[in-house]
C-alpha cells in the first residue's frame, strides 16, 4: 500500500536521498557494459580526456540518481510511472572514491486536466558530493494518483 500520493507532494519541499559511496569499479563495470568510453574505463586514458581523469558516465549518474530516488520516495509512492525527462546536466565529473548524495526538490505539483485519477509533480534533483558541489541535475515529471481522485486541489 501506498503512503505518498500526490496530496502529499507540495512545492518547496525539499528532501536528501542518500548517501551512496561510488566506487572506481562500479564506474568502470558500468562503463564496459553501456558507456565504453575511455574516460569511463581507464584512468591513464582518462587523465588524456577533457575530464583530465578516471570519472563515472553521466548516464551511469543518472542511473544512481534513480536508485536513491526509488529508494528514497518513489517505491513507496503512488507512483503512475513518469512521462519523461525534461533535463539533464553533468556539470562535474563523479570520480571514484566519491560519496553522493541526492537532493530533491518539488517545483510543481498540479492536478491533472484529463486524468482525474492522477497529478503530476515536476521534481528538480541534484547529485551532490562531500563537498556540497553540484555534479548532475535532472529535472523530471512524475504522474502520481491521487488519494481523492478529482478533488479540488
Amino acid at each position: 500500500m501506498p503512503k505518498l500520493y500526490w496530496e502529499d507532494f507540495k512545492p518547496g519541499a525539499v528532501a536528501i536521498f542518500g548517501p551512496r559511496l561510488v566506487t572506481r569499479e562500479e564506474i568502470v563495470a558500468f562503463a564496459a557494459e553501456f558507456d565504453p568510453q575511455p574516460m569511463h574505463l581507464d584512468e591513464a586514458a582518462a587523465s588524456a580526456t577533457l575530464l583530465g581523469g578516471l570519472a563515472a558516465s553521466g548516464w551511469h549518474s543518472c542511473s544512481l540518481l534513480m536508485r536513491m530516488i526509488c529508494d528514497g520516495f518513489v517505491l513507496e509512492s503512488a507512483s503512475m510511472g513518469a512521462p519523461g525527462v525534461d533535463e539533464v546536466r553533468w556539470l562535474k565529473p563523479l570520480r571514484p572514491g566519491t560519496r553522493i548524495r541526492v537532493r530533491g526538490t518539488v517545483l510543481e505539483a498540479r492536478a491533472s486536466n484529463s486524468r482525474p485519477e492522477m497529478g503530476l509533480v515536476t521534481h528538480f534533483f541534484e547529485v551532490l558530493d562531500d563537498a556540497d558541489a553540484v555534479l548532475t541535475t535532472l529535472r523530471s515529471t512524475f504522474m502520481i494518483r491521487r488519494r481523492t481522485p478529482g478533488a479540488r486541489p
